[in-house]
């Protein structure tokens, strides 16, 4: 008896105590959610930058064959401003070309080895697309990747406290049950017979 109480407490203590940390999570991924599944009800707004510039001799690695990587892609963060990662960085004898990547956001770049002369494209792709990028994790490095597990996981954490929680409120433990295997049902239901 001592146990089943116990666990009654442990149970809504998590499910109480998780669900509030969790608020926020639940709340971005399920608004994205509809961002993502129905786009055309949202304005884009993409827009992209040309940009034209020379870098110096030095960078470029006439002498020893080899571009100063980290050089150029710091000069196109100074002198541009263009952020995300790096995503490719390709050299041959006539062009060097580099990528950045972020979420809602591209930057290609590529430079003329016999001049210097280098031109940049930069997209950006509005608020919308930012936090879709960021729902399903895309361009967003690995630390946001830790995001999204330990969302799951506090997530999974919720829903499992919480069945363990109706266990406990005995007259709704049927009812509650039911309406979770219902649930469950009519996803499996809308996936047979509606998904191609």
């Amino acid at each position: 008896m001592r146990v089943r109480k116990q666990t009654a407490i442990v149970s809504r203590w998590l499910h109480l105590y998780l669900s509030m940390v969790s608020f926020g999570v639940v709340l971005f991924f399920a608004a994205t959610g509809l961002t993502l599944n129905h786009p055309d009800w949202f304005a884009s707004h993409e827009r992209t930058t040309h940009y034209k510039g020379v870098v110096s001799a030095a960078l470029l690695g006439r002498t020893d064959g080899q571009p100063d990587k980290l050089g150029i892609v710091e000069l196109l963060r100074k002198e541009r401003k263009i952020q995300g990662a790096v995503a490719d960085f390709q050299a041959d004898d006539r062009q060097i070309t580099v990528s950045f990547k972020g979420p809602a956001y591209a930057a290609d770049g590529f430079i003329d080895r016999s001049t210097g002369a280098y031109e940049v494209t930069e997209i950006r792709s509005g608020f919308v697309a930012v936090m879709n990028d960021l729902h399903k994790g895309r361009d967003t490095g690995k630390v946001w990747a830790w995001v999204i597990d330990v969302s799951a996981v506090l997530l999974v954490l919720v829903s499992v406290s919480g069945l363990v929680l109706l266990w406990f409120v005995y007259k709704r433990r049927v009812s509650g049950v039911l309406l979770a295997l219902v649930g469950g049902a009519v996803c499996v239901v809308v996936y047979r017979v509606f998904v191609p």
